[in-house]
């Protein structure tokens, strides 16, 4: 991937984005700029797993279904890698989600890329039409809930270790911080 990379003259259409393949690094497409970060971290990796266990669940259960690390079409040109969604029903095979099958998003923080998490992808998200967002901190799992209001996401709950998440909607799930970090 890497000579691929460097050797590229001008912006990335997604084709040339899909034609990368599977690579170790997160490859994210923003408007023909690629976004390169490593693997996460192992405490963000373990939060995904079990924050994931917990969602799959949940989502199951209302015919939903939950992927991790897929990439997700927010519109032409604009693919980032979610952390974990919730979907509705989608073929497994296809290594695009659309945007309109997403109805929850989530986040890890990781301290390297907040920025991008907190606003760019935020922003992307609500922009996109996905009605829910969970960020999760990663040094003591705070929780925060947003909801899609227009073309922008409410925050509508910080849940702090101590406290629990009552998510409702899309699914039915109760989230403890001290369940998710180490």
């Amino acid at each position: 991937m890497t000579a691929a990379v460097f050797d590229h003259d001008g912006p990335w259409t997604e084709e040339e984005y899909l034609a990368l393949g599977e690579t170790q690094q997160r490859v994210e497409l923003f408007d023909g700029s690629l976004h390169v970060t490593p693997a996460p971290t192992p405490r963000h990796q373990r939060i995904s797993r079990k924050l994931g266990n917990i969602l799959e669940a949940a989502a199951e259960a209302v015919g939903l279904e939950l992927l991790e690390a897929v990439n997700v079409r927010l519109r032409p040109g604009r693919v980032p890698i979610p952390d974990l969604v919730v979907t509705e029903p989608v073929d497994l095979d296809e290594l695009i989600i659309e945007a309109g099958a997403v109805r929850l998003v989530c986040e890890i923080i990781s301290p390297s890329n907040a920025a991008t998490d907190k606003v760019l992808k935020m922003h992307y998200y609500a922009a996109a039409g996905i009605g829910w967002y969970l960020l999760v901190e990663q040094e003591n799992g705070t929780l925060h809930l947003y909801r899609r209001q227009g073309r922008h996401y409410r925050e509508l709950s910080v849940t702090k270790p101590g406290e629990v998440l009552e998510l409702l909607e899309p699914l039915r799930a109760r989230i403890r911080p001290e369940d998710l970090v180490p």
